[in-house]
């Protein structure tokens, strides 16, 4: 679906249940959440189901919108979401009514009976503004949604995945009168103590390889008992290591239970192509910005990327 499609497509139905994606970000919960509002504006019943790994640094963004227990969908959307597995456990019942899925990513598994993608999109944000202005005035609480949507997908707008429009949907979402100062604050330039002390001990478990273009990091469940961290405190915390200086891929290892691991590869895609990385370990995303789940230790984990890197590697030379 094009973007005119998919709006048209919300106008023709009703009674709506959103869904966001597991260990939800800035970009699913605005869409979310910009969506839901935008529905209501336009006369139509909306609600966004409860995401249960929600963190209260997105959480002030749903409220008045989630689903009421008891609540029957005629019409179910979901935001940001590329894979079956993303699917958090509550929303599982809801994966085979899937009517329409509005999402950015390359590695989109097509789950929906429709689909709008647009994979050259900074983040699902951009797209989400698209869709919705073809029907809504973008009021300044729609508006302040998709900036978070926007904004936290690209770093603040420093990411290589930042286009001109990018900016530009920023700019228009500022003169709707979002409280851009105070978002800006809240999301890049305030840390917890904790989190400072989490970075910290991130960088002082880092490996190097390949004469320093490749880093690895841990994050363990001991290491976040240890720091009494949040999944706030760990909030986007992927970019860190690929802040230092002549890296050019980065991994960081999230411990999720004991034999279980996340990985967040960021590349500069010019070098490496993160999603090729990541498919070889059963996940995806972006050239530049791609995840997996694997079973294993840390150690595990960090030998299977290792060697997804180098067969990459190998398999561009040739």
């Amino acid at each position: 679906m094009t973007s005119q499609q998919a709006a048209q497509f919300l106008l023709d139905h009703d009674n709506y249940l959103i869904l966001t994606h597991l260990r939800p970000d800035g970009d699913t919960i605005g869409c979310a959440a910009a969506l839901c509002r935008a529905l209501r504006q336009a006369g139509k019943t909306a609600h966004v189901l409860p995401n249960p790994e929600a963190t209260s640094l997105f959480t002030p963004y749903l409220e008045g919108l989630l689903a009421p227990e008891d609540w029957e969908p005629g019409t179910v959307v979901s935001v940001d979401i590329a894979a079956k597995g993303l699917f958090p456990e509550n929303a599982l019942p809801y994966l085979p009514r899937v009517d329409l899925a509005i999402d950015h990513h390359p590695s989109q598994e097509f789950f929906a009976k429709e689909t709008c993608l647009d994979a050259s999109r900074a983040a699902c944000g951009e797209l989400m503004y698209d869709i919705v202005k073809q029907f809504c005035q973008i009021s300044p609480e729609i508006g302040t949604a998709l900036y978070v949507a926007i904004s936290t997908d690209c770093g603040c707008f420093v990411y290589g995945n930042t286009t001109a429009g990018t900016h530009r949907i920023a700019a228009d979402l500022i003169d709707c009168g979002i409280p851009v100062t105070q978002l800006n604050k809240r999301h890049f330039r305030t840390k917890s103590l904790t989190r400072m002390k989490l970075e910290s001990a991130i960088i002082d478990g880092m490996d190097l390889h390949e004469n320093g273009t490749i880093a690895l990091a841990a994050i363990t469940l001991d290491m976040m008992a240890r720091l009494q961290a949040t999944e706030r405190d760990a909030e986007d915390i992927a970019a860190l290591v690929g802040q230092l200086e002549g890296v050019k891929t980065s991994v960081t290892i999230r411990e999720l239970a004991p034999g279980k691991c996340k990985l967040s590869v960021r590349t500069d895609p010019n070098d490496l192509n993160a999603s090729h990385v990541c498919a070889l370990l059963g996940g995806g995303g972006h050239a530049a910005a791609s995840g997996a789940t694997v079973e294993g230790t840390v150690a595990q984990a960090k030998e299977a990327i290792l060697d997804a890197i180098r067969q990459v590697k190998q398999t561009d030379k040739e």
